[in-house]
C-alpha cells in the first residue's frame, strides 16, 4: 500500500513535482522512471535476496494498488454499461 504520513510524503515532494513536470508521454518513459527509481533504491544496498524482494514487493504492491483504486471502478462501469462475460456468474457444473 503507499499510503505513507503526510510528514514522509514531503521528503519526496521536490521529487514528485520534477516528475509531474516531465510530462511522460507513454509507458516506455513511466517503465524508465520506475527503473531509475529502483537503481537508485538498489545503489547502495547488498545485492541479496531480500533486498530484490523489497523491490518486487513494492512494485506488485503499487500494481495491486492501481488495479484496486483505477482499473477496477473503471471495469465496474464498463460491466455495468455493456454487461459480463457469460458465465462469470455461475459456478462451474450449474
Amino acid at each position: 500500500m503507499p499510503y505513507i504520513s503526510s510528514r514522509d510524503r514531503y521528503k519526496f515532494s521536490e521529487v514528485t513535482e520534477a516528475i509531474l513536470d516531465s510530462n511522460i508521454d507513454n509507458g516506455g518513459e513511466l517503465q524508465y522512471l520506475i527503473s531509475e527509481l529502483i537503481a537508485q533504491f538498489m545503489a547502495d544496498k547488498p545485492h541479496r535476496y531480500k533486498t530484490m524482494n523489497e523491490v518486487m514487493g513494492a512494485l506488485n504492491g503499487a500494481n495491486l494498488e492501481y488495479y484496486r483504486v483505477v482499473v477496477a471502478p473503471y471495469e465496474d462501469k464498463a460491466i455495468a454499461k455493456n454487461g459480463t462475460v457469460e458465465g462469470y456468474n455461475q459456478p462451474r457444473g450449474e
